[in-house]
């Protein structure tokens, strides 16, 4: 982990992405940031997520509406707010404002968890990362709701998997994530998964088909029986 001594652009960032290492402020009011290139790795193995029949069938029930890039900037400050349990988050100003460049220049995406209410439907959940290549990069999300996040989790990984991702980098490993089947691997391992999924014609599409991502939310629950 080393002290930022120069101004980080998006470009860099996303040199920064390829070679395996990502920012992280301190803390929310912090004013540095930090590269990290831990020596384990999380990761969401695409092939292998683990969907229970309880929230699978939650997700496709339809009590969210689940969107992508409806909302960014609402769901990265979301992710950036206080909550119960995580009273201060490693996403600070800067972070955003290098998001949201991102975002604008088409690498960084969300997925929205809305929820009915009067007057129209309220954003309750979601998640953001930067998508290179084939690879994935998972940064935050958050969850106002029950299993909004999760179900945010669902969708992005059926999406990855109709788009041709190979790689979903979580940064670490959590014991939120390890119930879908998160695991670590050792740097090198992970750099050469990297380097193999950035070279992908991977391509991230806001207009799937919700019949199809449906039917590949089927195919994760199949998958998952008798784990």
């Amino acid at each position: 982990m080393s002290r930022r001594q120069f101004e980080i652009t998006p470009e860099l960032m996303l040199r920064a992405y390829r070679a395996g290492l990502f920012p992280m402020a301190e803390t929310r009011r912090g004013d540095r940031l930090y590269w990290l290139d831990p020596e384990l790795r999380g990761v969401l193995p695409l092939d292998r997520f683990h969907l229970s029949r309880r929230l699978a069938r939650t997700v496709l029930a339809g009590d969210y509406l689940v969107t992508t890039n409806r909302d960014f900037g609402g769901v990265i400050a979301g992710c950036a707010a206080p909550a119960e349990g995580r009273e201060d988050t490693w996403i600070n100003p800067e972070i955003e404002r290098l998001f949201t460049a991102l975002h604008r220049m088409g690498h960084a995406h969300s997925v929205e968890a809305w929820a009915p209410a009067p007057g129209g439907p309220k954003l309750v959940g979601g998640l953001y990362g930067v998508a290179l290549g084939g690879a994935f990069f998972g940064e935050s999300m958050f969850s106002r709701a029950r299993d909004a996040s999760k179900v945010a989790l669902v969708h992005l990984v059926a999406r990855l998997r109709l788009f041709g991702f190979t790689l979903l980098d979580s940064q670490f490993q959590t014991t939120h994530l390890a119930q879908f089947g998160c695991t670590e691997i050792p740097r090198q391992a992970y750099k050469r998964l990297l380097s193999e999924a950035v070279e992908e014609q991977a391509r991230w599409d806001d207009e799937a088909e919700p019949e199809a991502v449906a039917e590949e939310i089927r195919r994760l629950r199949e998958a998952s029986r008798g784990k």
